[in-house]
């Protein structure tokens, strides 16, 4: 092939009117004065004719994806590759009779387009990136991990190429030593293959998402997720301050994801307060026209003495929420008696709030038990606390 490359720079130098015999070093530095003209004017011409001309394309089609993959970034990191190509073709004509120089040079050519190609595949893998993220069906994906793995593979290739290169080697070569120690490797690299299986996993099933609220309560793990790489999960813990998680931890171990809450547009009460079992009993007449006067028992509704004032406080606090325009009415609505316990009767209020909001959802809350709790005595009913001190100096001065 170099007899072949010889023949056809001899017989070009023939066509210029120079002889090969008659090359010394003032014409080989006038040729590689020459040669790198030639790079820095193609080199320019791409920069400032190409690229622009690219851009007033891409920004006339509807479609996005042309925008990130020929962005600024992206077209600078393939314009450096410009140089070392035109370099590695017409040095052989400024060195022809130098064949050390000419390797040497070649050498640089090739080590110079090895790093600037991993530096392309980045770029470009940082774009596939962003245009993931604004993709509907993509952006919810924990995909940087996996990016990054292919970034770990490239620049590891890269240097097995780097490497053969300055050791005049066949890539393959090294690649078959390298297969001797797999298992050091193995050991090295062991976050990332555990990162990267991680992510397949949860990206598959949908375990996990960028924006998702988790709790772990093993890494003390209670917030956002903001972050999924290839070896860490970072989670926005709601005091700011940030856990960070293995991604493998959240396959082999137990964690809660909140999303499905969060969908279905509501959060869940789901409280008690204990009725004093004493005040439990069958309502009088005078009672129960006491509550119709009031207005807590409809009047169509049929009574008789046989009724529980506290079944009437049940129905009138499911009615109360039926009629409560913050509570969701497409989910369960729902006030039952739980088991009597030494602290009364515990009744037992389970709906969900009309917003996963966490203020909104409180103040909903907080608006229903006060409201219960004011609306027992109407019922002559007592809601059950233990005796403080101030309650035995009470009974005393009695």
């Amino acid at each position: 092939m170099n007899n072949d490359i010889n023949k056809e720079i001899s017989l070009l130098l023939q066509n210029i009117g120079v002889a090969k015999d008659d090359i010394n070093w003032g014409t080989q530095l006038t040729i590689l004065a020459a040669i790198l003209i030639i790079t820095y004017t193609c080199t320019k011409l791409f920069r400032h004719v190409i690229i622009p001309l690219i851009h007033k394309i891409t920004a006339q089609t509807k479609a996005k994806w042309d925008d990130y993959l020929f962005n600024t970034e992206m077209m600078k990191a393939f314009s450096r590759m410009i140089p070392p190509i035109i370099l590695y073709v017409l040095l052989p004509f400024a060195f022809g009779k130098s064949p050390q120089l000419l390797n040497f040079s070649l050498k640089v050519c090739l080590i110079y387009l090895d790093i600037v190609s991993i530096l392309l595949i980045g770029t470009f893998l940082n774009s596939l990136y962003n245009i993931s993220s604004e993709h509907e069906k993509l952006r919810n994906r924990p995909l940087k991990g996996i990016y990054q793995m292919i970034k770990l593979i490239t620049i590891t290739i890269g240097i097995i190429i780097l490497i053969s290169i300055l050791m005049d080697q066949d890539p393959t070569s090294i690649l078959a030593g390298l297969g001797a120690s797999a298992a050091v490797l193995m050991l090295i690299f062991k976050d990332s293959i555990l990162g990267l299986v991680a992510g397949v996993q949860l990206s598959a099933n949908d375990m996990l998402r960028p924006g998702d609220w988790i709790t772990m309560t093993k890494y003390g793990a209670d917030g956002y997720v903001i972050e999924v790489s290839l070896t860490t999960v970072k989670v926005q813990n709601f005091d700011k301050t940030i856990t960070t998680i293995p991604p493998y931890a959240l396959v082999s171990d137990s964690f809660q994801n909140w999303r499905g809450m969060r969908e279905t547009g509501g959060r869940r009460i789901k409280r008690s307060i204990n009725i004093d079992i004493n005040t439990i009993h069958y309502c009088t007449s005078d009672e129960l026209q006491s509550f119709i006067q009031k207005g807590l028992i409809d009047k169509k509704t049929d009574i008789n003495g046989k009724t529980v004032n506290l079944a009437i406080f049940r129905n009138y606090i499911l009615d109360y929420l039926n009629n409560n325009p913050k509570v969701n009415k497409d989910l369960m609505i729902m006030v039952r008696q739980l088991q009597p316990a030494s602290e009364g009767m515990p009744l037992e209020i389970y709906c969900f709030s009309d917003t996963p909001e966490w203020i909104p959802y409180e103040a909903l809350q907080s608006e229903i038990f006060e409201h219960v709790m004011a609306m027992a005595p109407e019922f002559n009913l007592r809601i059950f606390q233990r005796p403080a001190g101030t309650d035995f100096n009470t009974l005393h001065t009695i």
